[in-house]
């Protein structure tokens, strides 16, 4: 079953983790070079982030690639008010998962909720946001239903919309919710660090 192959390949990964600032930090290493970083909430287990990094074919290591949170403003104390002013006007894409759901804010999209069209696209395996006044269009997939080999299921499906922001909500799957259970078991196993400062590292 394809739930239990990927519980299995977190399982045999190398793990490493820190505590810090109120986050349980974990760093994943798979037998295949490839790298994954998680941090959830110490009191709740709510996952705050997740981000991939994989090997060039030359052994470099590239960037990370947030998957869950908010991506970190590359230089942000450095950039003019104004710079940063402008690049806020456009539609800003970020995934906030809860408890019971995978969930999305689009975050500029100043129109009113009856304009906006959300469904699933079974053969490209993803969701799709239009607008009807053609002013934004977006495809994602959800990375956790492909690593499960899970359907997608139009009717998990919802969304709201408050202060300009899209918010996009798909119910996890009992299967997913059973699987991040038993993940949480595996990582109590896991030796914690505790840092007040500094990043999670592997040797």
């Amino acid at each position: 079953m394809a739930v239990t192959g990927w519980l299995e390949n977190l399982r045999a990964a190398e793990k490493t983790a820190l505590l810090q600032d109120g986050r349980r930090k974990v760093h994943y290493l798979f037998p295949d070079g490839k790298e994954m970083a998680e941090e959830y909430d110490e009191k709740t287990n709510e996952l705050l982030v997740r981000k991939w990094r994989v090997k060039s074919a030359l052994g470099a290591l590239g960037q990370w690639q947030i998957e869950v949170g908010e991506p970190a403003l590359p230089g942000a104390g450095s950039l003019g008010p104004e710079l940063i002013t402008e690049s806020n006007a456009n539609p800003i894409f970020v995934r906030k998962d809860t408890k019971m759901s995978f969930q999305w804010r689009i975050r500029n999209l100043p129109y009113p909720k009856d304009v906006y069209s959300i469904c699933v696209d079974q053969k490209e395996r993803c969701v799709v946001v239009r607008t009807t006044n053609k002013k934004y269009y977006k495809k994602f997939s959800i990375p956790d239903l492909e690593r499960y080999q899970l359907p997608l299921d139009e009717s998990s499906l919802s969304f709201a919309h408050a202060n300009s922001t899209l918010i996009i909500s798909y119910q996890k799957p009992k299967e997913v919710l059973v699987a991040e259970s038993e993940l949480q078991k595996e990582l109590k196993k896991v030796k914690t660090a505790h840092s007040s400062n500094g990043d999670c590292k592997t040797q």
